[in-house]
């Protein structure tokens, strides 16, 4: 009888030692594949698994230690549970993952995009010019002849209507009066309107794509980008339209710019300028880039004409107004030295990537 219960008591100990041991095993399981989690859930949970035989052999412990033992049992039974379930969740979400990744995206690394210089510059211009209160315009590409030519005071017979420097599209005789409808020129266009339908006071920029039937070269293309500028009020001079491009250039080039206006002639204004900037190359000094003259031109300005205001319905005995526009690609090339205008639209990523860690 002692013999017996030395057997008992050390079947007892083989027990728990088999539990304890089943209890590290389990907490560091693993499965690389849901095959893998199938082979370990048979192993220990099945009705031929090393949990199961455990509670087969649970009828052999003595009925005073059975509350002990089945404890443990059950401890060890849903620790294996909710580690087979975890690893089955990760499984499920490893596959939501999956299932969610785009296989026609490029392979890693992807390499990251940057602004065009175009569209660099033309938010810095926007932004200088909306610190001194213009607001942005828009309005259409394809125009008709009056907002682009009519309106602006360009005489019937002026050079700019011709199909050498305009794209004419067709004509529209739907109402009573043909309208010759052209890709804009100038994005002045947006000026007309916004005069023909606003009260002054007017602050506006007008930013936009243009188009000029030209031959395609190194210093010219037959579309390229202005931003275009318009006050309106009462008692505006050219001195205040000086101050402005002053402030403008000084922005954009640094405090050091100095500017100069040349006569020129422009039909919506009158007086017209072209404003020059001292060269950001030489400060002033003459070189090639600036042909030795010190000087860059970088805009057109003037007061806007009488009879424009007059033809847009603003009475011009009381109020008076400057316009102004700037090439967007003229300015690019300044400031970063682009020497082919055609490299701003052939989309060459050698040429976009030196953009990368421009701001």
């Amino acid at each position: 009888m002692h013999d017996f219960f030395i057997k008992l008591s050390i079947h007892q100990d083989m027990l728990l030692d088999r539990i304890e041991n089943l209890k590290a095993q389990i907490a560091e399981l693993k499965a690389d594949n849901s095959e893998a989690l199938e082979a370990l859930r048979i192993k220990y949970l099945s009705k031929k698994g090393e949990i199961t035989a455990l509670f087969n052999e649970f009828r052999n412990v003595p009925n005073d230690q059975k509350k002990e033992f089945g404890q443990r049992l059950n401890e060890l039974k849903a620790l294996a549970t909710d580690k087979i379930n975890s690893l089955k969740e990760e499984f499920k979400a490893k596959e939501v993952v999956a299932n969610k990744i785009d296989i026609t995206r490029p392979a890693f690394p992807e390499e990251i995009g940057t602004r065009h210089p175009i569209s660099l510059v033309r938010k810095e211009i926007i932004d200088i010019f909306s610190r001194l209160g213009f607001t942005l315009a828009d309005g259409p590409e394809v125009e008709d002849d009056m907002h682009v030519f009519t309106s602006l005071n360009f005489a019937a017979d002026h050079p700019a209507r011709d199909m050498q420097d305009t794209f004419f599209i067709n004509e529209d005789k739907s109402g009573d009066v043909t309208r010759n409808i052209v890709l804009r020129s100038h994005t002045s266009s947006v000026q007309s309107r916004v005069m023909k339908t606003t009260e002054p006071p007017i602050r506006i920029i007008c930013p936009g794509r243009v188009y000029r039937n030209e031959a395609i070269t190194a210093r010219a293309h037959c579309f390229f980008h202005q931003i275009e500028g318009l006050y309106i009020d009462k008692n505006v001079s050219f001195a205040d339209l000086k101050q402005v491009l002053l402030y403008f250039a000084k922005e954009l080039f640094g405090p050091d710019t100095k500017i100069r206006l040349r006569p020129s002639y422009f039909p919506f204004t009158e007086p017209s300028a072209e404003m020059d900037v001292s060269c950001m190359l030489c400060g002033g000094e003459g070189c090639g880039f600036c042909k030795h003259t010190g000087w860059v031109e970088i805009l057109g300005c003037g007061m806007v004409d009488p009879n424009v205001l007059e033809l847009c319905g603003i009475d011009s005995k009381v109020y008076t107004g400057y316009a102004f526009g700037v090439g967007v690609e003229r300015i690019t090339n300044l400031k970063y030295m682009v020497k082919d205008l055609r490299m701003f639209s052939e989309n060459d990523v050698r040429f976009l990537r030196e953009f990368e860690h421009t701001h």
